[in-house]
């Protein structure tokens, strides 16, 4: 925070009723998430309430915690006897309010960002630009929501001279509140474009609503060759305010692009015609767009053409993720090796701190470059450290011995990477969590590649915020009460079982289910502890149960009777799920067995029954939906006969990912989410409103130019009539990429454009047709993702997306990541 407050000046600022036992405390730190509060004697929580909790039901264990400071609903009424509560109408309105004031008090210029695409890219660059010269705080990640900016104002301190912000909205309404917030001094608009278009009236509505954002800030920038924004803000503002660029005459700034095998020219003309000349090893379009916004704004700050062509030699594409990666001996890494500030360490370790436990938790990190004086980083950092109780602390620099001087224990460092990567081994990494962050010249990306396991170069990454978008989704579908069951069978639709579990836990899920004991057992042994149901278990697995505490689901009176005789004999007690038919006709009890279902229940109170369920058929189906209603009308009509033998009512459930969105009436007491979770909403009523979770993606191994007639493949089944190019890519029907999408069934995009299948897809390679698109080896190809939907390639080849999701191999890496 730019300067302490006390809760007295808080509940001023929040226009709250103070209810405190001690008005003089001080706050200097702001949390939302109960996982968060690090100095717990000056942090002051604001209890919201979310899609998966309620802020307020955590105050009691903050209250042990030694948190004394609240900001809480007036619906919510304190009984401790500790304690400074502010009452408002609106938790998420006060954080607002505070981060207004907040922002009020800083004296140096603020830069606001929004667009439709590259906001956190200029935010980024623009960063390193300025960071030469000044100390620049700014949003973490992509902070950029209604939440996320205010997040962001509080980590400005009073050292910082810049600060830069980015904006993000996704529907109509939402711009006036953090522009009350950020009120920028120079404002950037990326561009405009059809992400959340679904929120607006149109396309311009949206640009008005995000152009709000600069209503009253000194200077625009924008570029001029997007005919509905220079239309638009040339409307709106006047020509003073505005900063143009523009690849044609009459801007502020004229781009010229002159293309070297080394490295490009950029040429930015003046109106007065004089000339700035920078180089770049930027190549594609979206990337030069991006960096042109940042160099005028850096030029508009009054940095120099030399100091920003220094920071562009330094620049290199940022990956703006937070990425969870396999490491060697059973090592779990996290890649954060693109940037390195305060706010992006507190955000790595709070995602570390999520994280299944490991036998240590170690951070490797790097001197803090350009952040400010010494003096006022590394204590800081070194209670950041401290809170998050790290077992080792390896770091690179000539500084970071100053967090010992702070405190920090267990820290050993060197001053060039290298040495550091000369000594890893002594430290016997196995089994251990690792945070690797550090600042770019530092390279320690080169840590990463030493520590990470060597798999298949074909990867699938995990969109950790887009499988929290989706939960959420669901979520808000659901009535407060109603419990969700996650399904995590089949590897997690191929995702990757224990990592994704290990998010849903932080989502705030009730259940897993998966098919096998095995999967159970294996996650129990990473960490996972949501209660689990086991689909189809088998008996030689009755032991596994009771070790793994996994609950499995009963379909038969001969397996009931066989699991009571084994707990019987082993004087055991067991949770156990019911699975009654009432019309998918795979496993279940069926209403002729209910007689005999009554009869094993009462003779067997051992096996303790904790919920009773039923699969729909059909619910992703229209034209089956008096199927689907006679199916949950039976499913009420059998758990009737069953709930008056049962000590205590257990939970029912029916809905599958379809049925939450079709049929609503039905919740009971808890829903299983599957397919949806993974981005596929199967009844296709809101397929907008999810988010891909993964993105298959490999790269290039080799580009060949074939001849007139040449043929391609086994069976020589690809023929080029006239010739042309292909590129050999290093996957397969083994990795999962059905051999259905041989001789032009299926396509990759490279450098966004379709390459054709052309020929069979081999077992471990497949060729496609790249006779129009510019490629070399080494050059990424998307096999699905956003801009390929599983859907329509499922479609093509006459199967579903389950399959596609769950055929993916285990040779293939997965990576997750926060984006």
């Amino acid at each position: 925070m730019i300067n302490a407050l006390t809760i007295q000046e808080v509940a001023i600022i929040c226009k709250g009723k103070l209810i405190a036992d001690s008005p003089e405390s001080v706050v200097d730190q702001v949390a939302i998430d109960s996982r968060q509060t690090l100095s717990a004697s000056n942090c002051l929580f604001v209890a919201m309430k979310g899609a998966k909790a309620n802020g307020v039901d955590f105050i009691p264990e903050l209250i042990q915690k030694g948190v004394r400071n609240f900001i809480i609903p007036t619906t919510y009424s304190p009984t401790f006897e500790r304690g400074n509560f502010i009452q408002v109408d609106d938790p998420r309105a006060a954080l607002q309010d505070l981060a207004a004031a907040l922002r009020n008090r800083f004296e140096g210029p603020v830069i606001g960002i929004t667009g439709s695409n590259g906001k956190t890219i200029v935010k980024e660059w623009l960063g390193q630009l300025l960071s030469q010269e000044f100390s620049v705080a700014k949003s973490p990640k992509s902070y950029n929501s209604q939440v996320g900016v205010p997040l962001s104002v509080f980590e400005i301190k009073s050292f910082h001279q810049v600060a830069i912000l980015e904006a993000g909205i996704s529907k109509a309404g939402e711009m006036a509140s953090l522009e009350r917030i950020i009120r920028p001094d120079l404002g950037i608009l990326t561009n405009i474009g059809s992400a959340h278009d679904a929120g607006f009236s149109d396309r311009l509505n949206k640009l008005r609503e995000k152009l709000s954002l600069f209503q009253d800030s000194k200077f625009l920038i924008y570029c001029k060759d997007q005919g509905i924004v220079s239309k638009e803000v040339e409307y709106l503002f006047p020509a003073e305010k505005l900063i143009s660029w523009s690849d044609q005459p009459g801007a502020d700034y004229t781009r010229a692009i002159k293309f070297k095998e080394e490295e490009n020219r950029i040429l930015l003309m003046k109106k007065d015609l004089t000339t700035l000349t920078f180089r770049t090893q930027l190549r594609d379009a979206a990337s030069l767009e991006n960096i042109i916004h940042a160099i005028v704004a850096a030029l508009t700050l009054g940095l120099s053409a030399q100091k920003i062509q220094q920071g562009l030699d330094q620049l290199r594409p940022v990956d703006m993720r937070l990425t969870l990666k396999a490491g060697l001996k059973d090592c779990i890494l996290i890649d954060d090796t693109y940037n390195h500030d305060l706010a992006g360490l507190r955000v790595a370790l709070d995602f570390m701190k999520q994280q299944r436990p490991k036998r240590r938790k170690i951070l490797i990190l790097s001197d803090f470059l350009q952040q400010g004086k010494p003096e006022w980083i590394y204590p800081e950092a070194a209670q950041l450290i401290q809170n998050h109780q790290l077992d080792l602390i390896l770091g690179v620099g000539t500084e970071l011995s100053q967090l010992a001087e702070s405190g920090v224990q267990n820290l050993y460092t060197w001053e060039r990477t290298e040495d550091l990567l000369a000594h890893l081994r002594e430290f016997q990494l196995e089994n251990d969590l690792i945070l690797i962050t550090g600042a770019r010249p530092f390279g320690l990306e080169k840590v990463v590649q030493q520590l990470q396991q060597r798999v298949h170069g074909t990867t699938l990454e995990i969109n950790l915020n887009a499988l929290t978008h989706n939960f959420n989704f669901y979520k808000r579908l659901l009535k407060e009460e109603t419990k969700v069951m996650v399904m995590v069978k089949a590897f997690a639709y191929g995702g990757g079982a224990p990592e994704i579990a290990n998010h849903i836990q932080t989502m705030g899920a009730d259940y897993l289910a998966v098919a096998f004991t095995d999967e159970g057992v294996a996650l129990r042994q990473q960490g996972i502890h949501l209660p689990i149901m086991v689909l189809n278990p088998s008996e030689e697995s009755f032991a596994s149960f009771l070790e793994y505490q996994l609950e499995p689901v009963v379909f038969s009176p001969e397996f009931f009777e066989n699991l009571a005789n084994w707990t019987n004999t082993h004087s055991e007690t067991m949770k156990i799920h019911l699975d009654l038919d009432t019309g998918m006709h795979r496993l279940g009890f069926e209403k002729q067995h209910l007689e005999e279902l009554k009869k094993l229940i009462h003779e067997n109170q051992q096996l303790k029954i904790t919920s009773i369920f039923t699969h729909l058929a059909a619910a992703d189906e229209s034209e089956e939906i008096n199927y689907t209603i006679q199916q949950l009308q039976d499913f009420e009509q059998m758990t009737k006969e069953i709930l008056p033998l049962l000590p205590q009512k257990p939970l029912l459930h029916a809905l599958n990912s379809a049925g939450i969105v079709a049929f609503p009436d039905f919740q009971f007491d808890m829903v299983r989410l599957g397919i949806g979770l993974y981005g596929v909403e199967v009844t296709g009523n809101y397929s907008s409103d999810l988010l891909p979770v993964s993105q298959l993606k490999t790269t290039v191994s080799q580009v060949k130019t074939l001849p007139a007639g040449a043929t391609v493949g086994y069976s020589r089944r690809g023929k080029l009539p006239k010739g042309g190019k292909i590129a050999t890519l290093p996957i397969g029907y083994a990795d999962g990429y059905d051999r259905r999408f041989s001789n032009g069934k299926g396509y990759v995009l490279i450098h966004g454009k379709k390459a054709p299948v052309i020929g069979n897809v081999c077992m471990d390679m497949v060729m496609v047709d790249v006779s129009d698109i510019e490629v070399e080896a080494g050059d990424e190809a998307i096999i699905y993702g956003a801009e390929i939907p599983l859907a329509p390639l499922a479609k093509e080849i006459g199967t579903i997306p389950y399959e596609l999701l769950t055929h993916i191999s285990s040779r293939v890496k997965r990576i997750y990541f926060l984006d």
